[in-house]
C-alpha cells in the first residue's frame, strides 16, 4: 500500500526518507499524453478518472462485484489509457495475463524482461504517453532494474508491474522470490507492494498520477499472487491518498523578474537547455524566449531536437564531445539560464573551473536539482513551460522599460569560435568507412521527421553530432545511466507509439549485442524498425580512451564482428556474429555496406522496406574517435578540437 513521509511527500516503503519530487508533464507541443497532465493535483488526478479529496469525477469504467484482482488490475489499466504493455509472462504475474487475453489493451511478448523496460521508455520518450512494462517475480523483475534505472535518471514516465509470490510467502526464500520493492527503491520516484486485492485500482491509479507528474519518472507496481488471485470488487475511480504530493508548477513571480534583470543586463548570456523542457512539451516556448533573448541557445544530450539544429542562434550540444562553440560560450558567459537541466558531469567538466564568470539562473521543476551542484543565484522552481511564460512576459517588461542588451560582441565571438572549429571528421587511413559520414548521410537521407534511438558510445555521440535534429521527441538515448542495449527495444517502443514515423536504431556492435533478440519480437509483432549497426569491430568508446590514456593497450575490446581476408601471415576470419545473418534469423531483412559509394543506396533500399525490420550491417574503420573532447576530470577550458588539436582564442577575446 502506499506510503508517505513526515513531509507527506510520497517515500519508497520503508524509507525515512522523502521520494525525490517529480514533475509536471505540461501538455502543449509534441504528441499530447494518453492522459493529459494540467498543473494543479486535483486536475491531473481528474483527468485519471480518480477522486481527490479537493474533488470528485464520475467513473469511466463500470464497477463490478465477484471479480478477480487480475481482472481488476486489467480494467484499472484500461481506465488509465493503457495502449500497450511489453513484457513477459511467469509464474506470479500469470494470473493478470488471462484477463489480459481478453483486453484491448495490446501485449508485446518480448524476448527479454530488459526489453521490455527500454521499449516502454523509448515507447513514453517518442510520445509523451506513460510507458508500461510487466514482469513475474524473481529473476524477471530484477531484470527490470537497469530500465528502472535508465527511467530514473533521464525522468521517463514508466509503471512496471511485477508479480510477486503469494503473501504469506514473502520474506521466507520462496521459489522465484525477490524483495523487487527494496532493490528499486533508491531508483524509482515510488514503488508499491500490494497484497490486498481491493488496493490494485487506487495504486494503479496513483502509479500512474505520480509517473506522469512532478518530475516525470518510473513506478514499480508489485503484486502479491495471491492478491491478483482472490475476489475483490471493482470500482473507479478511486481516492489518491497523496497527501503533501504538490509538486509547484507555477514559478515564483518575483525570482522569474529578477531572472528577466539579469538577462536584461547581461553582455555573455547563454540559455542552457536540458530535457526538462522537453518534458514540458514547452519547445515553442523555448524558441519565442530565444528570439526575444538574442541569446546562443546549448541543448544538451538529453534536449536535442528540443531547439532546431537549423536555427542560427543555436550552437549546438554541450559536454565532453559537445561543440567548441557551445562549450567555449558556457566557460566565457556571464549569465547561465539553465531550464530543465541539472549541470551534471558530462556539462560542467571539472565542476569548480565551470562557468567562473557566469551569474547563473537556475529553473527547474525539481528543487533538489537546484544548487546540487552549482550554486543559483536566482533559483527557480517551477514546470518548465509555466516559467519560460512568465520569463517571456517579464522580459518584455525589461525590454518596454528599455533594458535591452546589445549582444553584438558577444556574437562577433561566437561566430568565429564556430567558424574556426565546426565539427568535423577525417577518413581512415586505412581506407575503410567513415562512421561519421554513415551517421551523417543516414540522418541526411532518414531527414529530420525520423525518429533516432541511441545505443551508447561513440555512435551515440556522432548520432547527436552529425544528425540534424529540427523536431522536439526525434532523439531517444540512455544520457544519465548509459546503457547499453538501449537502441533496439526503445526504438520498438518508439515505432510501437508513433507508426507513421521512420524509426532508426543507430548501435554499436557492442550494444546490439546485448538486445538484438528484441528484433524477433519486431519481426512477429509487426513493428518493422531500422537499424544501422556502426560496426567497427571494437568497444570503440573503450578503445578510444584505451588509445588516449592506456598508450594504446587494447585490453578487452576487440569484439571479433570484423572478418579478415587473410594473409600468408595471419589467417582468414570469419565475423562472429555474421549480422546480416543473424538478422536473417530473426525474421528481418539484413544488409551490408562497405564503401563510401554503397551508403546511400543501402540507406534508401532500407527506407524502401516497410513490411519487415531491417538491418544494415556498416562496416567501418576501428580507430574513428570522437572529438571535440573533454577529457574526463578536467577543465572545459582544455577542449581539444581535434587529436592535439587545442583551440586558439586569441588576445582580446574573453
Amino acid at each position: 500500500m502506499s506510503t508517505t513521509s513526515s513531509t507527506g511527500r510520497p517515500a519508497a516503503p520503508g524509507s525515512t526518507t522523502p521520494a525525490r519530487p517529480a514533475a509536471v508533464a505540461a501538455p502543449g507541443a509534441g504528441p499530447a499524453p494518453a492522459v493529459p497532465v494540467p498543473p494543479t493535483e486535483a486536475a491531473a488526478a481528474a483527468t485519471l478518472g480518480v477522486e481527490t479529496t479537493a474533488r470528485t469525477t464520475s467513473a469511466k469504467p463500470r464497477p463490478a462485484t465477484g471479480i478477480t484482482g487480475a481482472q481488476s488490475l486489467v480494467r484499472s489499466l484500461e481506465a488509465v489509457g493503457v495502449e500497450v504493455i511489453f513484457g513477459i509472462p511467469g509464474g506470479a504475474i500469470l494470473p493478470a495475463y488471462d484477463p489480459l487475453f481478453d483486453s484491448a489493451v495490446r501485449h508485446v511478448l518480448v524476448r527479454h524482461e530488459q526489453g521490455a523496460g527500454h521499449a516502454a521508455t523509448g515507447y513514453a520518450q517518442a510520445t509523451g504517453k506513460v510507458g508500461v512494462c510487466m514482469a513475474t517475480s524473481g529473476p524477471g523483475a530484477t531484470n527490470l532494474v537497469t530500465p528502472l534505472a535508465d527511467a530514473y535518471m533521464d525522468s521517463v514516465p514508466m509503471v512496471a508491474i511485477t508479480g510477486q509470490v503469494p503473501s504469506a510467502a514473502i520474506g521466507t526464500d520462496a521459489f522465484q522470490e525477490a524483495d523487487i520493492r527494496g532493490i528499486t527503491m533508491p531508483i524509482t520516484k515510488h514503488n508499491f507492494l500490494i497484497t490486498d486485492a481491493a488496493e490494485i485500482p487506487q495504486a494503479i491509479a496513483e502509479a500512474f498520477h505520480l509517473a506522469s507528474t512532478g518530475r516525470p519518472g518510473p513506478v514499480l507496481v508489485d503484486i502479491a499472487k495471491d492478491a491478483l488471485q482472490a475476489t475483490t470488487d471493482f470500482a473507479w475511480p478511486p481516492r489518491l491518498d497523496l497527501p503533501g504530493y504538490k509538486p509547484t508548477t507555477r514559478p515564483h513571480g518575483k525570482q522569474v523578474r529578477e531572472a528577466a534583470a539579469l538577462i536584461a543586463a547581461a553582455r555573455r548570456p547563454v540559455l542552457y537547455v536540458g530535457g526538462g523542457v522537453l518534458k514540458a512539451h514547452a519547445t515553442e516556448q523555448l524558441a519565442e524566449l530565444a528570439e526575444l533573448t538574442g541569446a546562443p541557445v546549448v541543448t544538451t544530450l538529453m534536449a536535442r531536437g528540443a531547439f532546431p539544429d537549423s536555427h542560427p542562434q543555436h550552437l549546438g550540444m554541450p559536454g565532453m564531445h559537445g561543440t567548441v562553440a557551445a562549450v567555449t560560450a558556457l566557460q566565457k558567459a556571464d549569465l547561465l539560464v539553465a531550464l530543465g537541466a541539472r549541470f551534471d558531469d558530462r556539462v560542467t567538466g571539472k565542476l569548480s573551473s565551470f562557468a567562473p564568470e557566469a551569474q547563473i539562473v537556475h529553473a527547474d521543476i525539481d528543487p533538489a536539482e537546484i544548487g546540487k551542484n552549482r550554486r543559483a543565484d536566482v533559483p527557480i522552481v517551477g514546470d518548465a513551460k509555466a516559467t519560460i511564460i512568465e520569463l517571456v512576459a517579464a522580459l518584455r517588461a525589461e525590454h518596454a522599460a528599455g533594458n535591452t542588451p546589445e549582444l553584438g560582441e558577444w556574437w562577433e565571438q561566437l561566430d568565429d569560435w564556430r567558424t574556426r572549429y565546426p565539427l568535423g571528421y577525417d577518413w581512415p587511413e586505412d581506407g575503410m568507412l567513415s562512421p561519421q559520414y554513415v551517421i551523417e548521410r543516414l540522418g541526411a537521407i532518414a531527414g529530420p521527421e525520423a525518429i533516432y534511438a541511441s545505443g551508447v558510445g561513440q555512435h551515440q555521440m556522432w548520432a547527436a553530432q552529425f544528425i540534424k535534429y529540427e523536431k522536439p521527441m526525434t532523439w531517444l538515448n540512455s544520457g544519465g545511466l548509459g546503457t547499453m542495449g538501449y537502441a533496439v527495444p526503445a526504438a520498438m517502443g518508439a515505432k510501437y507509439g508513433c507508426p507513421d514515423a521512420t524509426v532508426w536504431a543507430i548501435d554499436g556492435d557492442g550494444c546490439f549485442q546485448m538486445t538484438n533478440q528484441e528484433l524477433a519480437t519486431c519481426a512477429i509483432e509487426g513493428i518493422p524498425i531500422k537499424v544501422a549497426v556502426i560496426n567497427n569491430g571494437n568497444l570503440g568508446m573503450v578503445r578510444q580512451w584505451q588509445t588516449l590514456f592506456y598508450q594504446g593497450r587494447y585490453s578487452n575490446t576487440e569484439l571479433h564482428t570484423h572478418g579478415a581476408e587473410g594473409t600468408p601471415d595471419a589467417p582468414k576470419r570469419v565475423r562472429i556474429p555474421d549480422f546480416v545473418t543473424l538478422a536473417e534469423a530473426l525474421g528481418c531483412v539484413g544488409l551490408r555496406c562497405e564503401s563510401k559509394d554503397d551508403v546511400d543506396s543501402v540507406i534508401e533500399k532500407a527506407m524502401a522496406i516497410n513490411d519487415a525490420p531491417v538491418v544494415i550491417d556498416f562496416i567501418v574503420g576501428s580507430d574513428a574517435q570522437v572529438w571535440p573532447m573533454v577529457a574526463a576530470g578536467s577543465s572545459n577550458d582544455e577542449i581539444l578540437a581535434a587529436r592535439d588539436v587545442r583551440p586558439v582564442f586569441g588576445d582580446g577575446q574573453v
